[in-house]
This record gives structure tokens, C-alpha cells and sequence, in this order.
């Protein structure tokens, strides 16, 4: 409860406060009795659609990275770390920038075919030789993956000036494009992607123990792999074609969940998809606060807010193991 109080506050103060100042109770009034006057255009077009967007990627972010470190048992696992952020990201950039489409509901089928292959790839890299994978090969795999189709998306956008001017503050990380067509065209996959993901708790929680004992208590060991693949690409691709490639959310917010509720994935599956959002609005409102007239993009600003999390946790030793 005091998670989605949190979460509640954060979305108010997304809503009600950004680059252009609107009183209180103008906010209120859009609201209540929206009239189309510019303050409350800005309210009920521009934020409201912001403010729910950043929630919904949020939310995608932070349980894909907490499904992805329980499947691996890696702690340092992230859709980020493991490249699958940065093939939806090429995926997306080949949509825009060879095939020249530009709606959301379209080029997300690049970006969950960019998550899928990266995520096939790295785990082939990770899990080739006599030793198998580790948490170490996997983070590796997914870092070299991630360089070669970072190189690759920026070599198709300096081939085209028009697209990597549209894309510019995209590849940032930036909720600033939100409006209701993104949200309706994403919304089933985001959807389906979080309920797959929050149903597979149980399993999970089995496997923590190893094969061989998941085996031993009835969980479908393939299955419950296919079926986190599908849901982290689900999430990862939705996320990273409404938003960019957001990095990092996955990776810190389930380290910090985990250290409060400890390891049953019951708790830390939903905990992470409710805390992300909460750290992505407030990244995202103090981003339209510092720079107005302008903003600095949600990407910068979470990389500012989160790397620190991150190194505190770490020096206090909170990175447990899996």
C-alpha cells in the first residue's frame, strides 16, 4: 500500500508539474471540467498521457529485470546489460530509418524481433563451450551484443540526417512523444507482457533452487524459459519503442526491491513493476523542472539518479547473489 501511495504522488506531481507552470487548481479543473483552454490542453493532452506512459514503462523496465535475473540467477542481469534493450533499439531504427515507418503500433514488431534475436544471441554466446553459461559469460555476451547493434543503429542514422533528427532525443530515453495513440497501440502488449510476467512467481521461485530441484517439483523447466523469454520481450520491446532505450531501470530497481523484501518472487516481481515507475516520474518531472523552458531528457536524468543507487548499494554490499 505505501508503494502505491508513493506511486499515486509521483503520478500528481507528473501531472501537475513540468516546463509550463499551472496552478494547482487549474490542474483540477482540467480535470474535472476540461474547457480546451491552453492550461488544460497541457493537462489533459501533453501530461496526463506523459504521466501514464511513464508508468507503463516503468512498470515493463523494472519486472523485466527482475524476471531476468531470477531466470539467469545473475544479479548483474538487465535488459540493458544483456543487449535486449539495444536490439529492440535496432530494430526500431531500421523500422524508421530503411523502411520508413513511423507508427508506434508498427515498428514495435522490430523492436520485439530486435529483443527476441538479442536475447537468443546472448544466451548462444553465453552458453557455448565445455563450462555452459554463468552469470559473468551472459553479462559479456550482452555487453559485446549491445555495442554491435549501438554501432549498427548509429550507422544507418548517419545515413539519413532527417531520421536521426526525429530519433535524436528518442535514442536519449525520452516520454516526451507520449500521446493517447502511443498508449493505445502499446497498451495489449504492454499488458500481456506484465500479466505473463507476475503469473510466472511461482516457478521462479523453484528454479532459484536449480534445474534438478525444479524438475523435482513439477515445474516445466523449458516452458517457464520460453515463457519469461516471451514476456521480457514483450516488455523490453513495448518499452523501448514507446520510450528508447532505456537503460539501467532494470538493473537497479530489483537489486534495491530485493534487499527490502528479500528473494520470494511473489513480492519482488510486483514490488519492482510499482517502485520503477515511481523513480522514472520523479527522474522525468525534476528533468522539465531544471531545464524549463526546455528538459533534459529522462534518459539523462536516470542515469544521473540511478548510477548513484546503484554504487551506494554496491559498496554497502546489498548485491546479493541469486
Amino acid at each position: 500500500m505505501v508503494t502505491l501511495a508513493v506511486l499515486a504522488l509521483a503520478a500528481a506531481a507528473s501531472v501537475a508539474l513540468g516546463a509550463r507552470s499551472v496552478p494547482p487548481a487549474t490542474v483540477i479543473d482540467a480535470l474535472l471540467s476540461y474547457d480546451g483552454s491552453t492550461d488544460h490542453t497541457v493537462v489533459v493532452d501533453v501530461r496526463i498521457p506523459r504521466t501514464l506512459l511513464g508508468i507503463a514503462v516503468g512498470a515493463a523496465l523494472g519486472l523485466a529485470g527482475a524476471l531476468m535475473q531470477s531466470l539467469t540467477r545473475n544479479p548483474l542481469a538487465d535488459p540493458g546489460v544483456l543487449g535486449i534493450n539495444q536490439g529492440a533499439m535496432l530494430g526500431v531504427t531500421l523500422a524508421l530509418g530503411l523502411f520508413g515507418l513511423s507508427d508506434p503500433a508498427v515498428y514495435v514488431w522490430f523492436a520485439f524481433g530486435g529483443a527476441a534475436l538479442a536475447a537468443v544471441v546472448v544466451y548462444t554466446l553465453g552458453s557455448s563451450g565445455r563450462s555452459g553459461s554463468s552469470p559473468v559469460r551472459l553479462a559479456l555476451a550482452g555487453i559485446a551484443l549491445g555495442m554491435v547493434c549501438t554501432a549498427a543503429a548509429s550507422a544507418i542514422l548517419r545515413m539519413d540526417s532527417q531520421v536521426f533528427d526525429r530519433m535524436r532525443f528518442w535514442l536519449t530515453g525520452s516520454l516526451a512523444a507520449a500521446d493517447a495513440g502511443t498508449l493505445t497501440g502499446l497498451a495489449p502488449f504492454l499488458v500481456a507482457g506484465l500479466v505473463l510476467g507476475l503469473f510466472l512467481a511461482r516457478p521462479l521461485n523453484m528454479l532459484s533452487l536449480g534445474d534438478d530441484a525444479g524438475k523435482a517439483l513439477g515445474v516445466p523447466v523449458n516452458r517457464t524459459r520460453v515463457l519469461t523469454g516471451v514476456a521480457a520481450t514483450l516488455l523490453c520491446g513495448s518499452a523501448t519503442a514507446a520510450a528508447g532505450p532505456l537503460v539501467f531501470v532494470g538493473l537497479v530497481v530489483p537489486q534495491a526491491v530485493r534487499a527490502v523484501v528479500g528473494h520470494d518472487q511473489r513480492w519482488v516481481l510486483p514490488y519492482s513493476a510499482l517502485a520503477a515507475p515511481v523513480l522514472l516520474l520523479v527522474a522525468d518531472v525534476a528533468g522539465r523542472l531544471i531545464a524549463r523552458p526546455g528538459e533534459v531528457q529522462v534518459g539523462i536524468m536516470w542515469a544521473v539518479i540511478g548510477a548513484p543507487i546503484f554504487i551506494m548499494m554496491a559498496r554497502r554490499r546489498r548485491l546479493a547473489a541469486l
